[in-house]
C-alpha cells in the first residue's frame, strides 16, 4: 500500500505542475492580447484574469504583482529578438558601417511592428525592471556588435566599447521618437536614426 501510494504521487504533482504552468501562460497570453487590443492602460490585473478566466485572487498565486507579468511578457520576447539580431548580423553580408546599423535597427523595427503587445508595454508602460531588461540586452548587443566590426575592420580596433554601447543609447531613445510619432514607428525618423548612427560610427574607422 506504502509503495502503491508512493508510486502515484509523481503523477498527481506532474499534474498540478502542468495546470500552473498552463495558467500562467493563459496570464501572459492574455495580458499581451489585452495590451495589443486596448493599450497599456486598459491591461490591469482584474482584465487579465477576467480574460484568462482566473479570479483575480488566484493571479496571486503565480503573479504578485502587474510589474512581474511585464518583466515575465519581456522575458519571453527576448529569445525571439535575440534570434533576429543574431540571423542580422552573422547571416547576411555586413560591407559597411551602414550596413552594420541597419542589422541592429531592421529586426527589432520589424518585431516591434509584428508585436503590438510588447510595444504597448516597451514605450507606454516601461517600469524600472524593464529598462533593466532592455539595459542587459543592449550591453550584450552591443558587445557582439563592438567585436563583429572591429574584426571586419569596419572601425579601428582601438574603438572604445563605449562608443558603441552609446550608439545602442541613442537608438533606444530615437525609437521612442519613432513610436511617438507613428504607432507603427515612423520611417522618417528611423532613417534619420540610421544617418545619425552611422556617421557616429564613421569617426572610428580605421
Amino acid at each position: 500500500m506504502i509503495e502503491s501510494a508512493s508510486t502515484s504521487a509523481p503523477p498527481v504533482r506532474t499534474a498540478v505542475q502542468r495546470r500552473g504552468i498552463e495558467r500562467t501562460q493563459a496570464i501572459l497570453d492574455s495580458a499581451e492580447a489585452i495590451l495589443a487590443e486596448h493599450g497599456y492602460a486598459a491591461a490591469t490585473l482584474k482584465a487579465i484574469g477576467e480574460h484568462a478566466g482566473i479570479p483575480t485572487a488566484s493571479l496571486y498565486h503565480y503573479f504578485a504583482d502587474r510589474g512581474q507579468v511585464e518583466a515575465e511578457l519581456v522575458r519571453r520576447h527576448i529569445p525571439a529578438i535575440d534570434e533576429r539580431f543574431a540571423a542580422s548580423l552573422y547571416e547576411k553580408q555586413i560591407t559597411s558601417l551602414r550596413d552594420g546599423v541597419d542589422a541592429m535597427i531592421d529586426p527589432l523595427l520589424a518585431y516591434f511592428r509584428e508585436n503590438p503587445g510588447l510595444l504597448q508595454l516597451w514605450f507606454a508602460g516601461r517600469s524600472g525592471t524593464l529598462t533593466e531588461l532592455g539595459g542587459l540586452f543592449d550591453e550584450s548587443w552591443a558587445e557582439r556588435l563592438w567585436h563583429f566590426l572591429i574584426e571586419h575592420k569596419l572601425i579601428s580596433a582601438t574603438t572604445p566599447l563605449f562608443a558603441v554601447q552609446l550608439m545602442f543609447e541613442v537608438g533606444d531613445r530615437l525609437f521612442d521618437v519613432a513610436f511617438r510619432r507613428s504607432p507603427k514607428g515612423d520611417d522618417t525618423t528611423i532613417d534619420e536614426g540610421r544617418r545619425m548612427l552611422t556617421a557616429y560610427l564613421t569617426t572610428y574607422v580605421p
